[in-house]
């Protein structure tokens, strides 16, 4: 796992996706690459193929079955049409809330009212390049999307205190369609930087506005993505 907060790799790359995969040889040659999530069977047969160039001869037979749960599980690509989407100024697009982003520097933000694949703040943020610090409790975030899963990276603040929130679908409380870091009530915390899944929905794939609420001062948010 490399560790890269300068960005270095990522630019080295010029890498604009995430997930984005790499696949080099045993000669250190990129051999092929994937952007987004999906393709994983494809994915593996490039990986027995290097491996079986590189010396490999006692490989499993057949492809791996991965049966994963929570915010591992395969995505439905089929009802995707959101996009991963960035909070920092330098890579965020469709941001609703009147007046624009305001960068570096805090502000109180009202959200608007979101068409498809819009998002916008409510309350006090400070707006940097790579994501958003929630300046007072009762700051939220609002997105209209079309997906099965909505998975959003938050951190705690610098401090580390954890960070309650509350999450609604259409404004009430999501249910069965509660993801895997919250309730059927939509509570939750942030306790580290990490991807939570807030959302997976139970029936119909339709256009949903989520909204998060924190409770509590100093959350980082980062990017929405989408499954």
């Amino acid at each position: 796992m490399a560790i890269d907060n300068n960005y270095a790799i990522w630019q080295a790359f010029n890498n604009q996706y995430w997930p984005a995969h790499y696949f080099i040889d045993a000669e250190g040659r990129i051999r092929h690459h994937h952007f987004g999530e999906g393709d994983y069977a494809g994915s593996e047969r490039v990986i027995r193929q290097l491996l079986a160039e590189a010396g490999r001869t006692s490989l499993p037979a057949g492809l791996v079955s991965v049966k994963a749960t929570g915010a591992q599980a395969a995505p439905d690509m089929g009802d995707v049409q959101s996009p991963e989407t960035y909070i920092g100024y330098d890579r965020a697009e469709n941001f609703v809330s009147p007046g624009g982003a305001v960068q570096n520097a805090g502000h109180v933000y009202a959200a608007g009212t979101p068409r498809l694949n819009e998002w916008g703040l409510s309350g006090d943020w400070t707006v940097g390049g790579e994501h958003a610090v929630l300046n007072a409790k009762d700051g939220g975030i609002v997105y209209r999307f079309h997906a099965r899963d909505l998975h959003l990276v938050l951190g705690p603040g610098a401090d580390g205190k954890p960070v309650r929130f509350r999450v609604t679908i259409d404004g009430a409380a999501p249910g069965d369609s509660h993801g895997a870091d919250i309730d059927a009530d939509g509570q939750g915390t942030v306790t580290g930087q990490r991807l939570y899944q807030l959302v997976r929905q139970s029936g119909a794939i339709t256009d949903r506005t989520f909204e998060i609420q924190f409770l509590d001062p100093g959350v980082q948010a980062y990017a929405f993505t989408f499954g």
